[in-house]
């Protein structure tokens, strides 16, 4: 897999999933919707630690900074 996500991507995913994560435990979220969150919320996280996303790919886009 090559990267294709740049550190400003990684970071905004992290952050939206760990607001996720927070709100399905912390209560706010619940029910289907709360798992759906929860989903949603690992997805970026795996995807920012090995920085790729399939869905990048398929769009053609490409957040990681180029290296000469």
């Amino acid at each position: 897999m090559k990267k294709n996500m740049g550190t400003a991507d990684k970071i905004i995913r992290l952050i939206v999933a760990a607001v996720l994560a927070f709100l399905f435990y912390n209560g706010t979220i619940t029910g289907t919707l709360g798992i759906v969150a929860v989903v949603v919320a690992a997805v970026f996280a795996l995807t920012s630690l090995v920085s790729f996303c399939p869905l990048y790919t398929l769009l053609g886009i490409n957040t990681c900074s180029v290296k000469k």
